[in-house]
């Protein structure tokens, strides 16, 4: 007998609508980021379906990098890592030479109306609010990044209660720990511009020198957008590497 917690369309395979189900337990938190999902047997008796359907919905959870596989451990929420996403555009060494995460710094919170794109990146409602944080990136004290940040209202309100000072370096875990809200994937766009009059003085270059521009937006479990970010560093400090395989 099918489980009644399963979505009823019945245009899709049992096993893509059980997908379906294990992706809003996702989503919604019942299933947290490295913790093991139940097992195989676990999930047959739960929903009341056949191996070969778990096996299924499994297999397409972890091909859209939602779940992993741990040999002998059982099959886990993944967590994605942006640690290294700004070291493929930058070159952010320590004195040393060690290649170091640039500290962050929020010095501005707003509540308003974001730009067009902005609204339409992150699919708000006509007139719906966004939360905008103004955030440097420091290594040494000295600025390396300018960045922009757009959140969804509905979404981040808890934010707006919450002491600018108290924000971390790493506003991802931030936002998981205070709104529940879990980034899985991001979008990347890069571009190059002339640095304005502010940005260059934050950087401490000359008005006009180039700057490259970095677009962000992140994602949910379920593909839906959660912040829009715009960084942007000094043209002097860019680098390029992908490996092909």
């Amino acid at each position: 007998m099918k489980s009644p917690h399963l979505p009823q369309d019945a245009r899709l395979p049992l096993y893509h609508r059980l997908r379906d189900e294990m992706l809003g337990r996702i989503t919604r938190g019942e299933w947290r980021p490295d913790q093991a999902i139940p097992t195989e047997a676990e999930l047959t008796r739960a929903y009341g379906v056949s191996t070969g359907t778990v096996r299924k919905a499994v297999e397409m959870l972890v091909a859209d990098g939602l779940l992993e596989r741990n040999q002998g451990r059982g099959t886990f929420v993944r967590r994605p890592s942006f640690d290294n996403s700004l070291f493929r555009f930058f070159r952010l060494l320590s004195s040393q030479g060690k290649r170091i995460v640039p500290d962050g710094k929020v010095l501005a919170r707003s509540l308003g109306t974001p730009p067009e794109a902005v609204a339409e990146a992150l699919r708000l409602e006509p007139g719906a609010r966004a939360i905008r944080l103004d955030r440097l990136r420091l290594l040494g004290g000295a600025v390396v990044l300018v960045e922009e940040i757009w959140l969804p209202e509905t979404a981040f309100a808890k934010l707006m209660d919450i002491d600018i000072a108290e924000f971390g370096n790493l506003l991802y875990p931030f936002y998981e720990a205070h709104c529940g809200r879990v980034v899985a994937s991001a979008r990347e766009t890069l571009t190059v511009d002339a640095a304005d009059a502010e940005t260059a003085r934050t950087l401490g270059i000359a008005e006009g020198r180039p700057v490259v521009v970095i677009d962000r937006l992140a994602l949910g479990y379920d593909r839906q957008p959660l912040e829009w970010r715009r960084s942007t560093g000094a043209a002097d400090t860019f680098r390029y590497q992908i490996d092909i395989y």
